[in-house]
C-alpha cells in the first residue's frame, strides 16, 4: 500500500474519533437537521480525507437516494456517506454533499458524540426499514 497523505484544515474542525484525522470545517455545515442510525449526523457542503465506497440505492426516511458510504481515509472507519442522487425534485439539494455520523466524529471543541446522542429529526435521512 502507498503512502497516505492528509489535508490537515484550519479553524472549527471535525475530526474522526478513532484517529484525529480532520474531516470537515465547522462553517461547511449545511444542516444539522439529519438522523443516522446510531444519532445525530450533519449535512456538509465538503468534506476531506475520506474515500468512498460503492454506490448504491438507499431508500430513507426523505425517499430513494443513490448513495455511497465514506469512510476515514486514514483509519477506514465509516463516518457517513454522501449523496450521489437524489430522485425527488425537493431533495436534490443533497447531491454531492456529505453526511457524518456524530457517534464517529469529534467535535471542534474535542467533545465525542455518544451513541444515540439527540432526538429523532424532522430532515431525518436514516435508512427506514
Amino acid at each position: 500500500m502507498g503512502r497516505i497523505f492528509t489535508v490537515t484544515l484550519e479553524g472549527n474542525t471535525f475530526s474522526c474519533k478513532h484517529c484525529n484525522t480532520h474531516l470537515a470545517l465547522v462553517e461547511d455545515i449545511v444542516s444539522k437537521n439529519f438522523q443516522c442510525r446510531h444519532g445525530k449526523a450533519y449535512l456538509f457542503k465538503r468534506v476531506c480525507n475520506v474515500f468512498s465506497g460503492q454506490k448504491e440505492e438507499r431508500m430513507m426516511m426523505t425517499g430513494c437516494h443513490i448513495v455511497a458510504d465514506i469512510y476515514c481515509v486514514w483509519c477506514g472507519e465509516n463516518v457517513g456517506w454522501r449523496y450521489e442522487t437524489a430522485y425527488e425534485r425537493d431533495q436534490q439539494y443533497k447531491e454531492g454533499k456529505s453526511v457524518l455520523q456524530l457517534y464517529m466524529i469529534s467535535g471542534p471543541d474535542d467533545t465525542s458524540y455518544m451513541f444515540g446522542h439527540g432526538a429523532q429529526s424532522e430532515e431525518s435521512d436514516a435508512e427506514s426499514q
